[in-house]
This record gives C-alpha cells, structure tokens and sequence, in this order.
C-alpha cells in the first residue's frame, strides 16, 4: 500500500478542511470523486451540495458519482472514474448499506485500487466504520463483517455523539483494537503506520 486510507470521525465536508487540504495535497489530487452511497435512503443530494461548497473552499473539483445501489457499483464508467481518481470520498449515514452496495463488487476493487496507486480514500462517518473489519453495527453497538479496506480494527465513529453506557458496552465486547473517533478527529493508515488527529483515541494496539 502506498497511499492513504483515512477515516474521519464525522461532519462531512465542514469538520476536517485542514486535513483534507492536507491528504489531497498529499495525494495531488485536484478533483475529488465523491459518493453518497450510504446516503441513498436519505438525501444524498444535499451531500453533494455540501461537497461542492467544500470543493470551491479547498479549491479542487467535485465529481459525484450517484452508486445507490448494488447495480450502480457494476456499471464500466463508474468503476473507471474511481479507478483513475486520487481521492474518493465515501458520505452518508448507513453503513450498513453501503456494505451492502459495494462489497465484493468491480467499485470495490477500484477503490483498493486508488489507495494501492498512492491515492485517498477517506470515509467519514459511519463510512469510517464500513471500511473497516468488523464492522460496529449501528442498530446496537454489536459487531459485524464489514469492507476491509482495514482489517483487525474497529471504528467508533462520531464517539462524541454516544451514550457513555453505549460506548462502553462496545469496547466491551471488542476483541480488536477500536479508535474512537469524535466529529472531527480521523485516523490515519499509511504505509509508514496510524496517526491519529485531533480527539481520535485508541483502545488496545493498533496493528503496523
């Protein structure tokens, strides 16, 4: 792997502008593939508004790619625009359904491509805890199979947001290592390790 896998505590696209600016820097990329996925029961259009004010902030060109279902994540142009991207960003709410949307499909090898070419692939939010495995399931605070762009860890997205009795009863029943990540805090996974930023907090080791 020589790019970056980032997971973002929550707040897309108005909580982290100084790491993003950071990642896409890093990555040169100068437009963004952005896909709402997990927003498809919701309202993935104001996802997308969103991204493209933070585009113009940043300077950089958003590119949307509607995947709201299994089908979307199959279709050649699709899967070739994330292929060819340095940063994707993967929005919304549901993990659930976007593990549903993309796993084992022709868009999920995109996306480990991106990251495999030395691109960005950040995931924010309850994506954040899609991408890894397990999974924290978001009906109880269980876990479950999730992507596995990282594996062996678990993400406790917008932990700021939680029940002090909710987060513990997950750190109780992890048997791998979690980051708690509050709206605004991300985690890191590069070649070179973890870096956590900003209010991101490890329980137990994270694996090199």
């Amino acid at each position: 792997m020589t790019g970056t896998i980032a997971l973002e505590g929550g707040a897309p696209f108005a909580g982290n502008d100084d790491l993003d600016r950071r990642l896409l820097a890093a990555a040169a990329a100068d437009t963004v593939v952005v896909l709402p996925t997990a927003d498809a029961f919701e309202s993935p259009e104001r996802l997308v508004e969103a991204a493209q004010a933070w585009g113009g902030r940043l300077g950089v060109t958003v590119e949307p790619l509607m995947v709201l279902r299994r089908t979307d994540a199959s279709v050649p142009d699709v899967v070739a625009t994330v292929a060819a991207a340095r940063a994707v960003y993967l929005v919304g709410d549901s993990s659930l359904h976007l593990r549903s949307v993309v796993k084992d499909t022709p868009l999920w090898d995109a996306l480990c491509q991106v990251v495999a070419s030395g691109g960005v692939v950040v995931g924010i939010g309850q994506c954040a805890a899609a991408l890894c495995d397990p999974m924290i399931d978001q009906r109880g605070g269980a876990f479950t199979l999730g992507l596995g762009m990282v594996s062996g860890v678990a993400v406790v997205a917008e932990s700021d947001t939680l029940s002090s009795d909710r987060l513990q009863r997950t750190l109780k029943l992890a048997d791998v290592p979690i980051v708690t990540l509050a709206t605004g805090a991300a985690a890191l996974w590069t070649s070179a390790g973890w870096e956590l930023v900003g209010d991101a907090v490890a329980h137990g080791d994270l694996p090199s």
